[in-house]
């Protein structure tokens, strides 16, 4: 599978479709601690579809979720303005942890996030339900007058 996927004729992808491909990165997770495989996918502003997955490591503050590696991934190759993402998880459902939900909030403060278990429903959700009153880039650039 690709890394990265150019708008499909017609518009975006579906809700379903980023779902499909989060799920698709669940074999590529690098998981031998927790053994609890994430994939994910970002949909960007531009259209395009960016994908991750979680990899873990013995020093385990150094571990990525894959929210952040499809977020790199997206940032690397100059997409810095986010639609959605899709959460996969192989054994329960994926809801982005605090530090992902502050990361993804740079790139998309009301950004569609869909989560949910592989071959199960997904929920959806906005970024900002899941972190009120968060903070951003706009009081740090408030505060240089």
């Amino acid at each position: 599978m690709a890394d990265v996927s150019l708008p499909r004729e017609g518009g975006y992808l579906t809700d379903e479709e980023l779902f499909e491909r989060a799920c698709a990165m669940l074999d590529m997770a690098y998981a031998p601690y927790s053994r609890f495989r994430v994939g994910a996918c970002i949909l960007a502003e531009d259209g395009r579809a960016f994908t991750g997955c979680n990899v873990e490591n013995a020093s385990l503050g150094a571990t990525i979720c894959a929210e952040r590696t499809a977020a790199l991934k997206a940032v690397s190759e100059g997409a810095t303005k986010f639609l959605a993402i899709a959460i996969a998880g192989e054994s329960g459902v994926a809801w982005p942890c605090g530090i992902c939900r502050q990361f993804l909030r740079e790139f998309g403060p009301d950004m569609r996030v869909i989560a949910g278990r592989k071959g199960k429903p997904f929920e959806t959700a906005t970024l900002d339900e899941l972190l009120p009153r968060s903070f951003g880039p706009e009081e740090l650039l408030g505060n240089q007058e």
